[in-house]
């Protein structure tokens, strides 16, 4: 196993999907806000469902207010992800909350991208809309996205709970974004179904944000396929949500198995324990992975990518 180890942490490999506020060790968080205690943080980095995630992770972002900040957050997981060998990352920034607790994107932003600028990983940003918060806040987050097209922003999209904010609510918002040339993504079937990633489809996704329950409709597997839109798995993140029973009973073997394209990434990595050079030994350990698969999804990280 150490072995197995060594040569996915050796794997060039790229981070399609990876929040910049979820990376935030509980070290790192604890020198931002040093008024919290370790056990504290731990604490509220384990949950048993999908909404008490979303509540921790707003907490989270609750303790950054200042571009310091934020741009120490970056400092941090570019560092982690250099030291795992990820080349080329697109970092999702929590732009909708952020405006929702009335921050500045602005100054915050000017420092997370200096941050990216200084590292060895090429770093992309996608700005990413919180659904459940409404319409026009969705709209205001695409409008502030496409301002910044041409500051290394490349994506934006919409995540939080699918069911109260239904993606074919945001038809407005995404073709803001279009127009703006930004490519388009969005969280889907990850708590809801198969539905749910058909909606975002029509909303012009290119990619699906976890997208696992796909493996509930053939039909719908079959049209990613043959259109070649893939889906950004985060194995560790589904099951400490339970959008996944267990790590064996996750569906990207038998997804990957239908032709659906996959892409392996950490979601909130340090909220969810883990690494990217984790979730390849995972799905080697316990889906039964080949090192050749591996080694062509890691390459799917650099096909899809909006800039790679």
């Amino acid at each position: 196993m150490a072995g197995m180890g060594n040569l996915y942490h050796a794997l060039p490999k790229a981070e399609l999907h990876v929040h910049l506020e979820g990376a935030i060790e509980p070290e790192t968080l604890r020198e931002l806000a040093p008024g919290l205690s370790l056990e504290e943080i731990r604490e509220r980095y384990e949950y048993t469902n999908f909404l008490e995630f979303l509540k921790s992770f707003k907490w989270v972002v609750d303790q950054l207010g200042t571009p310091e900040q934020y741009a120490l957050a970056t400092r941090r997981l570019l560092e982690r992800l250099e030291s795992e060998n990820v080349q080329y990352a697109e970092i999702i920034f929590s732009a909708g909350i952020a405006i929702w607790r009335g921050l500045e994107i602005a100054p915050i932003f000017d420092a997370v991208r200096r941050e990216a600028l200084d590292s060895r990983v090429t770093v992309w940003w996608l700005f990413d809309a919180v659904r459940q918060f409404g319409v026009e806040h969705v709209n205001r987050v695409a409008e502030l996205a496409a301002e910044r097209t041409g500051d290394g922003v490349v994506g934006f999209g919409i995540g939080g709970d699918e069911d109260r904010g239904p993606a074919r609510l945001f038809g407005e918002a995404f073709g803001i974004a279009k127009k703006a040339g930004l490519h388009l993504t969005a969280h889907a079937g990850e708590t809801g179904g198969p539905d749910s990633v058909w909606a975002a489809l029509e909303l012009g996704a290119e990619r699906i944000g976890h997208g696992i329950r796909s493996i509930e409709d053939p039909v719908l597997m079959k049209h990613l396929r043959d259109h070649n839109i893939p889906l950004e798995v985060s194995i560790s993140s589904n099951v400490c949500t339970g959008s996944a029973g267990s790590l064996r009973q996750h569906p990207v073997r038998r997804l990957y198995d239908a032709g659906v394209p996959i892409t392996l990434n950490t979601d909130d990595p340090a909220m969810f324990h883990t690494t990217l050079s984790r979730e390849y030994e995972i799905a080697a350990r316990e889906l039964g992975f080949t090192e050749y698969e591996l080694r062509h999804i890691a390459e799917n990280g650099f096909r899809y990518g909006f800039r790679s």
